[in-house]
C-alpha cells in the first residue's frame, strides 16, 4: 500500500532541529524530502554530539528518510541545481537565519510567482516582522521568552526540560500547517505561503499558564515535579526508598484514594482536603500523610494497590527503562533503520494508520545523493509556472 504522501516532493534548505523535525514526519509518510547541506560541514546539527555509534543523537532523531544534497548557493551551477529541483517541488521548507531567504532570491513571494502550486513554509524564531524580526534564536532562549522557564523548575531554581519543546511546537505546526496546505490545494490548486515562528508555536502551548496568570490574581510559581494547581499530583517517596507518581483529577478519585489505599475515610471530609484548591494550598501537609501511609508499602505494592482503586499513577523511570518499557515492547514500536554507521533503532511514528506502517527510512550520510540528485535533474535551468 502508497504510503498517503508518495508522490510529494519537498525541498528542506533547512539546519538544527524545527524545520528537519517537521520534514521528517513528511518523509515518515512517504513524501521525498530532499535536504539541501552546506558543502563540507552540512547541517551544523551534525556535530552537536558523537553519541549514536558516532553520529549526531539530534541529527539521527530529525532527518530519517531523506536524501542529502551538498549545493553552494553562491555557485552559479548550484543554484541552477536548485532552481530545477524547485521548478518540480509540491513544498519548500526553509529556516535560515532572519532574511537569508530573501536575500538568496527565495522569498515565498518570489518561488510562487514562478510555481503558484508550491507551497512554501518559512520556519522562525520570532516572525517575519516586529523588534525581534533579526534577533537569533534557539531553544532554551525561545523558553525563556515564552515564560516557560519561569515555571518550570523548583522554587529556588528555574530549569530546562529535558527535551527541546520550542522546536518541537513549531516543527509540529510547520508540519500539520503543510499538511493543511497541501489538502487545500487539491480542492483550490493554488499553493500557500505558511510562515511559523518558535515563539507563536510556543506561546500556544503556555495558553493554560497565561490565563491562570492573567485571571487568577496570585503569580505562578516553580513546583519542581509537582502539578503547579491539582493535588495530590506529584511524586510520593515509598518504603523501599523508590519514587511512585500518581495524580487525582476530581472528588471521585480523591474519596477513593482516602477509602481503598490509604484506608483513611476520614480524610475525606479534613477541612484541609475539602475539594482539589483546598488541598493544593495544603499540598504539603497532604504530602506528608500520604508518604506516611506509603512508607509501609513497597513501590511495586504501592502501585498495584493505586490500580485496583483506579488512581492513576507511574514510575519515575530513567531514559534506559524508557527504551525497554514493556508497553511499547507489547505494542511492537520499535523498528531498525538505516544510518552511516549501521542499523540504529527507533520508534515507529505515534499515529497508526491499520494495514499501513510508516517509512522508516535511513539516515542520510553528508551529500549522500547528490550525485543521484545532479543526475536525475540535470538540464537547463527552469522557472516552473504552472
Amino acid at each position: 500500500m502508497e504510503l498517503p504522501l508518495h508522490g510529494v516532493t519537498v525541498i528542506a534548505l533547512e539546519q538544527a532541529v524545527a524545520a528537519p523535525f517537521a520534514t521528517r514526519q513528511l518523509a515518515d509518510l512517504g513524501a521525498r524530502v530532499i535536504k539541501i547541506e552546506r558543502p563540507g560541514r552540512g547541517d551544523f546539527a551534525r556535530d552537536y554530539d558523537r553519541r549514536v555509534k558516532g553520529l549526531s543523537a539530534y541529527f539521527v532523531w530529525v532527518n530519517r528518510g531523506k536524501e542529502s544534497v551538498t549545493l553552494d548557493l553562491k555557485d552559479a551551477t548550484d543554484r541552477s541545481l536548485l532552481d530545477r529541483l524547485l521548478a518540480q517541488a509540491d513544498v519548500f521548507v526553509q529556516n535560515l537565519g532572519p532574511g537569508a531567504a530573501d536575500r538568496l532570491g527565495l522569498g515565498a513571494d518570489v518561488l510562487r510567482a514562478r510555481r503558484p502550486r508550491l507551497i512554501t513554509c518559512d520556519v522562525s524564531g520570532y516572525g517575519a516582522a516586529g523588534p525581534y524580526r533579526d534577533k537569533k534564536a534557539y531553544d532554551l532562549l525561545v523558553q525563556c521568552e515564552a515564560g516557560l522557564l519561569s515555571i518550570t523548575g523548583s522554587p529556588d531554581s528555574p530549569a530546562r526540560p529535558g527535551i527541546s519543546v520550542a522546536d518541537i511546537a513549531g516543527g509540529m505546526y510547520a508540519y500539520t500547517g503543510i499538511l493543511t496546505a497541501l489538502y487545500e490545494r487539491e480542492r483550490t490548486g493554488e499553493g500557500s505561503a505558511l510562515s511559523v515562528s518558535l515563539l507563536d508555536a510556543l506561546a500556544e502551548w503556555m495558553g493554560q499558564p497565561y490565563y491562570a496568570q492573567a485571571y487568577g490574581g496570585e503569580p505562578l510559581t516553580r513546583s519542581g515535579a509537582r502539578h503547579p494547581t491539582i493535588s495530590p499530583y506529584g511524586h510520593y517517596g515509598c518504603g523501599d526508598g523508590a519514587t511512585v507518581f500518581l495524580s487525582v483529577q476530581n472528588d471521585r478519585e480523591w474519596v477513593a484514594l482516602c477509602e481503598q489505599v490509604l484506608r483513611e475515610p476520614a480524610l475525606v471530609r479534613d477541612p484541609r482536603f475539602a475539594d482539589n484548591p483546598l488541598r493544593r494550598a495544603h499540598d504539603a501537609d497532604l504530602t506528608a500523610v500520604l508518604e506516611k501511609h506509603f512508607a509501609h508499602h513497597t513501590a511495586d505494592g504501592l502501585v498495584a494497590l493505586l490500580d485496583r482503586a483506579g488512581i492513576a499513577n507511574a514510575r519515575l523511570r530513567t531514559v534506559t527503562e524508557f527504551a525497554g518499557h514493556p508497553q511499547l515492547a507489547a505494542r511492537d514500536r520499535w523498528r531498525d533503520f538505516g544510518s552511516p554507521a549501521g542499523p540504529l533503532r527507533g520508534l515507529l511514528p505515534p499515529v497508526e494508520v491499520n494495514g499501513r506502517e510508516a517509512a522508516m527510512g535511513a539516515v542520510p550520510a553528508l551529500g549522500e545523493h547528490t550525485a543521484a540528485i545532479r543526475a536525475e535533474f540535470d538540464g537547463p535551468s527552469e522557472a516552473g509556472t504552472d
